[in-house]
């Protein structure tokens, strides 16, 4: 059966169920504002650390999530699952049914009935609402809008507790001397994020997800001795530190794996599980009748009313809508809505400004997953038929475009579009010249170094790579950055040069001193030879920052102190410094 019969299949039957009053598994939200918030932690969350750019990954968290979570027969909420560009290995949930698994979990190597155990546990936390039960983490929800719009203060060592009769005093710099330091924006959420979704449960809520989450798993048809053996994996490949990774937000390990060993005995697999795919789409209905349901406000901030969200939170649901049910007709109006607005938008720009090259590559991204799902599906020809209309349309610029550069009189901007949009033309050697020479004069030494190597590579033995050649010659023995000296140590024509970068590499991974430069390595490489001596000095120099927080706060100076902390929690969320500030938040509500 091809993905649309399975489609025309499950719409009748959800159509069906829909008719049934108290069909099972009907998708419901139960509590309005308190899913809501969860969606807003949930679009923060995914702002924040990213979506793993592995699609295929993404459909098969999906497509196990569904099929363990038709068995739990839940219907408090829609239950949608993200993966979490985070290289700690970890899995939560947040209590209105949203369910991440990270990249670093994934990384491990889990296997079909391994990922089915750890979704039916985060299942398992919503589904037996966890949440409510725990104190902490109710609280932080209650005042979840409040932080957002507000900020959080990070208190100084003995201070007192806020006023909550007097929520305007978080303003007043003297009272706020007397309490520590508001911090908004990026480190506010992150501080919010971290305290909502790396934190533990109780020793009985782990067991009944476990528990649970086993026995939907093997309803499922997945084997119960994937827990085991997810058991067995982590406990060899993650360090059992309680402040580490998944032992951080979900303890108690050998209590967990003696009891699992034992449920496993007692439990079979179903080798003829029902179908997901009515759940699915019925999740999928039940999300956009959410978003037809809401007041649309301006901007992407968080407004705190119930039943009136962001355009941001809109699109995120819609992003979650097609997760749950990637084919049929909403799927196919959400994915030409997300590429008509990256359309409109770049069609707003005057005609050299365009990224065509961005557009294309957006385009293109949706027909390799629209064609994974469904080879035949006619929605193929439209997505085709429209990538065709940009890459002419960028076609048709191209001579205006080159004579632009030949005069010499264009910016910056002008040449970051001409490589995207003609990545193949005859210019690109002299415009990836031009930009390595522009990033080196504004001290932008990653920059620098990626595009005078695409100088060399792209026309080698040219003046321009010559050119280019000196230039990273000249930039080498001065190199700090760290993902710039990662790019130099690893291209391959000049090994001497290369033998420079890797040995200044070594040198400084250990030794560097801002704390954005070991993010950025990070970033780009976090599989790098280097990255743990990265990490571990990124905490290093965040215990600094952490002294200087204590300090500046203890003489007054509220902007260092709000600096610094602004720097730990952006840079490195995950350090025991970011624990220590999390720890001295004041979220009660005011």
């Amino acid at each position: 059966m091809t993905r649309r019969h399975r489609f025309l299949a499950a719409l009748l039957v959800a159509l069906v169920a829909a008719t049934v009053p108290g069909a099972a598994g009907a998708q419901t939200v139960a509590n309005r504002e308190l899913f809501e918030k969860s969606l807003e932690v949930a679009r923060r969350a995914m702002e924040q650390y990213g979506t793993w750019d592995r699609p295929a990954e993404v459909r098969r968290v999906a497509d196990i999530g569904y099929r363990v979570a038709r068995e739990s027969r839940y219907d408090g909420f829609p239950l949608t699952f993200h993966v979490v560009d985070m290289p700690e290995p970890n899995a939560f949930a947040l209590p209105g049914g949203q369910i991440f698994i990270t990249r670093g979990m994934l990384e491990l190597g889990l296997d079909d009935d391994m990922l089915a155990a750890l979704l039916g546990h985060e299942i398992g936390h919503v589904a037996l609402d966890h949440h409510s039960k725990m104190q902490r983490r109710a609280t932080l929800m209650n005042v979840l809008g409040q932080a957002l719009l507000v900020g959080v203060i990070i208190g100084a060592e003995g201070s007192d507790k806020p006023r909550a009769d007097d929520p305007y005093r978080n303003y007043d710099p003297e009272y706020r001397n007397q309490r520590g330091e508001m911090i908004q924006g990026t480190a506010a959420t992150s501080l919010i994020i971290s305290e909502l979704l790396l934190r533990s449960f109780s020793r009985e809520h782990e067991d009944q997800s476990d528990t649970e989450g086993q026995r939907w798993a093997a309803a499922a048809g997945f084997d119960p001795l994937g827990a085991n053996r997810l058991f067995d994996l982590m406990g060899s490949r993650i360090p059992q530190d309680k402040k580490y990774g998944y032992w951080r937000t979900h303890p108690f390990f050998d209590e967990r794996v003696r009891a699992g060993q034992a449920r496993a005995r007692l439990l079979k697999r179903d080798d003829t599980p029902g179908d997901a795919d009515p759940l699915r789409l019925r999740t999928q209905a039940a999300l956009l009748t959410w978003v037809e349901g809401v007041e649309v406000m301006d901007g992407d901030g968080y407004h705190d009313a119930v039943g009136k969200v962001s355009a941001a939170t809109v699109r995120f649901v819609e992003e979650e809508a097609l997760t749950a049910w990637p084919v049929g007709a909403a799927a196919e109006r959400i994915r030409l809505a997300r590429l008509h607005r990256l359309r409109d938008a770049e069609m707003a720009r005057p005609a050299l400004e365009r990224d065509y090259g961005a557009l294309v590559a957006a385009w293109d991204r949706q027909i390799e997953e629209v064609a994974a799902l469904e080879p035949e599906a006619g929605f193929l020809a439209t997505l085709r038929g429209e990538r065709a209309g940009l890459a002419e349309q960028a076609a048709s610029l191209y001579d205006e475009a080159a004579a632009v550069l030949a005069g010499g009189v264009f910016e910056t901007r002008f040449l970051e579009r001409f490589l995207s949009n003609w990545p193949e033309a005859p210019e690109v050697p002299r415009v990836s010249l031009l930009l390595g020479d522009a990033a080196a004069r504004l001290g932008s030494q990653g920059d620098a170094v990626r595009h005078y190597l695409a100088a060399v590579e792209k026309a080698p033995g040219t003046a321009e790579a010559e050119r280019a050649d000196r230039g990273l010659k000249v930039l080498a023995p001065n190199l700090d950055r760290l993902a710039a000296l990662e790019r130099l140590s690893q291209q391959e024509r000049d090994t001497e040069l290369a033998g420079l970068a890797a040995e200044r590499l070594a040198a400084k991974a250990a030794t560097f001193q801002d704390i954005d430069n070991g993010a950025e390595y990070l970033e780009s490489f976090p599989d790098g030879e280097h990255a743990t001596r990265v990490s571990e000095r990124m905490n290093v120099l965040a215990d600094k920052l952490y002294a200087e927080v204590v300090l500046y706060q203890a003489i007054g100076d509220h902007v260092k102190a709000v600096e610094r902390i602004n720097k730990i929690l952006t840079h490195a969320p995950l350090s025991p410094a970011a624990d220590l500030l999390r720890d001295r938040a004041v979220l009660e509500k005011a």
